[in-house]
């Protein structure tokens, strides 16, 4: 899915995971504790990556933080989303382009 224009990947760990890491090539970081912000059009902090017309996959350190979000922003009314189970160590095993 990574490079296909209607897919955004939302990296969920805070911004210390991500210096120690590093990130999926093109994800858009958005810690765990400032989504439902983020995301909400109407919120003066939204990001607008988080269309709800795109397919959002969201992944974590490990797949917990993610999963919970999904079920969040579906429960906001995103209807595409999905989550990484395993989180970045699954993406990183996979192949997924890192930086």
């Amino acid at each position: 899915m990574q490079g296909k224009s209607d897919v955004v990947f939302v990296d969920l760990r805070e911004p210390g995971e991500l210096e120690k890491s590093g990130t999926l090539s093109g994800a858009v970081a958005v810690p765990r504790g400032l989504l439902e912000f983020y995301a909400d059009p109407t919120s003066p902090m939204h990001v607008a990556a988080l269309d709800p017309e795109r397919h959002l996959v969201l992944f974590c350190g490990s797949g917990g933080r993610s999963a919970l979000a999904a079920k969040t922003l579906k429960d906001m009314g995103f209807a595409k989303v999905s989550h990484v189970a395993g989180g970045f160590a699954a993406i990183k095993t996979a192949g997924g382009e890192t930086s």
